[in-house]
């Protein structure tokens, strides 16, 4: 039977105490875990050497931005009908992405095709028409790197060619047979995120054994296809995908927990801002209007050890993750 170690984040850092990831979070205890429904919670120097150098390593930059220190990733939807902001840069895409890298991003994540649930598959030639120029645009600018949201190979290759420097898959790399190659060929980072189906089923009556410990092997199984195809582990961060296939129980199993994935060895991206649990729990039916709510999952993400946060308001963001700081990391 499979043992998991979950480390128990803190912001103290006392002589038993180990570094979590490299970043400002440290662990003296940490949960151990079977899918028979045990659980221990065990002083940190008990978890076995191999999970307790994959907790304990400091992770490599992702497209240059450090992972020692919270991080932001902006989203750009250049779509008519995405959960949020659809449509709503029509006519002014770049002016838009300009905006985001000014309120602080520090990766700018662009995105033709929803993949909310419901949404309808769209052609690629139509998601390339509708991401390549600003891409291209950005990549002349520099300074911020882009990364392209995108399942599927063609559309991917021909962003990573404009100079988009990740792959953000929200499918890890499972929806086209060819995405892994397309990731190995061009040396560029990945982001593996879990999800169920397709954005038209995934909500339909999602179902898992143990939504944490489920979500955790599907992320190791593709790390390990991604380190067989060449993709080296230092250049592939993880997402839990909340609201991917996941009811509103599964939802909170991920984020009570999710300080169990820094023992996948990689950096943790949480991407759950003004999403429908957000709404649900705190009784707004606006997603505009839902950047609180945002804000209070990402700093619990931050408390728990998670390097990046996928964000639509990043001005507010930022500005809460400078008090965070202020707080968690010495000057």
């Amino acid at each position: 039977m499979s043992d998991y170690f979950r480390p128990l984040a803190q912001r103290e850092a006392p002589l038993s105490a180990f570094r979590l990831a490299g970043g400002p979070r440290w662990f003296e205890r940490a949960e151990h875990i079977r899918r028979d429904g045990f659980t221990e919670v065990i002083p940190a120097e008990d978890v076995p050497d191999d999970v307790l150098e994959r907790l304990t390593a400091p992770r490599s930059a992702i497209c240059g931005v450090s992972m020692d220190r919270p991080s932001v990733m902006g989203i750009l939807n250049l779509t008519p009908d995405s959960f949020s902001d659809g449509g709503m840069h029509a006519g002014r895409e770049l002016t838009a992405a300009l905006e985001i890298l000014a309120e602080g991003a520090d990766i700018i994540d662009i995105g033709g095709e929803s993949t909310r649930p419901g949404a309808a598959y769209i052609d690629p030639d139509e998601e390339k028409r509708r991401i390549l120029p600003v891409v291209t645009a950005l990549a002349a600018v520099g300074g911020v790197p882009v990364s392209v949201d995108t399942r599927k190979a063609d559309v991917a290759a021909v962003a990573l060619t404009a100079g988009a420097t990740l792959f953000n898959d929200v499918t890890a790399l499972t929806f086209d047979d060819r995405s892994l190659k397309v990731a190995a060929e061009s040396g560029v980072a990945v982001c593996l995120m879990h999800s169920v189906g397709t954005p038209e089923t995934m909500q339909e009556n999602p179902s898992y054994t143990n939504a944490l410990l489920d979500v955790y092997d599907f992320l190791d199984e593709r790390i390990r296809a991604c380190e067989a195809a060449g993709i080296p582990r230092a250049n592939i961060m993880v997402d839990p995908g909340i609201g991917f296939g996941k009811a509103m129980a599964h939802n909170l199993a991920l984020l009570r927990g999710i300080s169990l994935f820094h023992g996948l060895g990689c950096p943790v991206l949480l991407g759950v801002s003004r999403k429908g649990m957000i709404g649900k729990i705190g009784k707004v039916p606006a997603p505009e209007r839902r950047f609180a709510g945002s804000i209070a999952l990402g700093l619990e993400a931050l408390n728990q050890g998670v390097q990046m946060l996928r964000v639509h308001d990043i001005a507010e963001t930022r500005q809460a993750i400078a008090l965070w700081s202020a707080i968690n990391i010495e000057a």
